[in-house]
């Protein structure tokens, strides 16, 4: 391709599509780790563009990465100056360089071997971004799944309700069907068939869980006595752990299914595919608003319960300390939960305190405050002293002086006789 490599960008990352070497030499000069995009689908996108377009099998790459949309790969899509499509979300262009150097941005690509030339072609490719970007949050998940040791079917099983015993089966299902995709390259009727009522099954689960979470923050709130709410964080400590595991899971499945589901569009209605699949981003989009404030809240409840341990550290120095240490590990976890589901974490409610520095900060204070105190019942005390003392002198003066006028009376009264 001359060295011309094609940059497509949408809210999740960023394809970059041509010569193998080429998109090499340009992700090492840009420092962007990447994933590929998959020869074999990157075809399959050219080869569709190619028929819409009727030019033959002129539309081609050797090769696509992909790279999640961060910080650093961001400001590669703004250096480029990538053109958005207010209709597609797609920001596109073309970067040309020379024996291995980047030599510049063109805004357009030229010629019917482009790429972006082709709705149809840009509609796949950007199928086969949202799928990645999907497939990258799934992966994350399960490396979520197994830090925190947890077996969502374990958890599952455990559990008397009806719904959450079906997750298990549609999990199984969903991951068969991921199975006979990879194999066939499709999603055919048949295929589809098996997952098409999954997604009621999950949101069922989905919204169990999260109410799970509401109630275990509602358990903590009008909690006044430390023992009490001691009693409340710990026991709510590996509930969450457990309700969180359940709702990673479930959004794992939901990626999952929308990866299938993006792949049917594409075989049964290919023109619906560009509006299908920002349908589905959006719902995504909505889901984790949702999973966001609701967790949200019980970060909030948490820290909380944090606050009100630290001002009776003194009072209750065993159970204070236990309160602050449980709240700070679920913090600390719903917003490793953020993290790998892809919530941004830049707004987080509150930030989860060490323990050491909450104990320290209460110390600092009730020392002040003592030796206030000490200071204030020290000064009281010498004042009372000092009072008494004047007092016990002014009586003792008092006696004396009648005393002595006592026997001078005396004294007058003798020497008149």
């Amino acid at each position: 391709m001359n060295d011309e490599i094609q940059l497509i960008s949408d809210d999740d990352g960023l394809a970059v599509i041509g010569n193998a070497a080429d998109i090499e030499c340009f992700l090492i000069s840009e420092g962007l780790p990447s994933k590929d995009l998959g020869a074999q689908r990157l075809k399959s996108a050219f080869k569709a563009g190619a028929a819409a377009a009727q030019a033959g099998s002129d539309i081609a790459a050797e090769s696509g990465r992909w790279v999640k949309l961060t910080r650093e790969s961001a400001q590669v899509v703004r250096k480029y100056g990538l053109r958005k499509n207010a209709k597609t979300g797609l920001s596109t262009g073309v970067v040309r360089g020379q024996k291995g150097q980047i030599r510049g941005f063109v805004e357009f690509a030229r010629g019917p071997r482009s790429l972006l030339t082709s709705p149809a072609a840009l509609a796949n490719t950007a199928k086969i971004m949202t799928q990645v970007a999907m497939q990258q949050t799934m992966d994350e998940i399960t490396d979520y799944l197994a830090a925190i040791d947890e077996k969502v079917d374990d958890i599952l099983r455990a559990q008397k309700d009806a719904v959450l015993a079906r997750m298990i089966g549609v999990g199984l299902v969903v991951e068969e069907t991921l199975t006979i995709r990879e194999k066939r390259g499709r999603v055919d009727e048949v295929t589809w068939s098996k997952v098409q009522d999954a997604p009621t099954t999950i949101a069922d689960t989905q919204a169990y869980a999260l109410r799970q979470l509401d109630s275990l923050a509602e358990k903590l709130e009008g909690k006044t006595k430390i023992g009490d709410l001691a009693e409340a964080v710990r026991g709510a400590e590996p509930a969450v752990r457990e309700w969180l595991a359940v709702l990673a899971r479930c959004f794992q499945l939901q990626d999952a299914v929308a990866v299938l589901e993006l792949d049917r569009v594409l075989d049964a209605s290919p023109e619906e595919l560009d509006g299908h699949r920002l349908g589905l981003k959006e719902a995504r989009r909505k889901r984790l608003e949702y999973i966001a404030r609701s967790t949200e809240r019980l970060v909030a409840r948490m820290n909380a319960a944090a606050e009100a341990a630290n001002s009776k550290v003194l009072l209750h120095p065993t159970k204070s300390p236990a309160v602050v240490q449980s709240s700070n590990q679920v913090v600390t976890g719903v917003h490793d939960f953020h993290g790998r589901l892809g919530i941004e974490s830049g707004r987080r409610s509150s930030e989860a305190r060490r323990w050491a520095e909450a104990a320290a900060e209460a110390r600092d204070k009730a020392l002040e405050m003592g030796a206030k105190g000490i200071g204030a019942a020290r000064s009281l005390g010498s004042e009372t002293l000092e009072k008494a003392g004047s007092v016990k002198d002014e009586l003792s003066s008092q006696i004396t002086e009648r005393a002595r006028r006592r026997r001078g009376n005396e004294e007058k009264r003798n020497e008149e006789d």
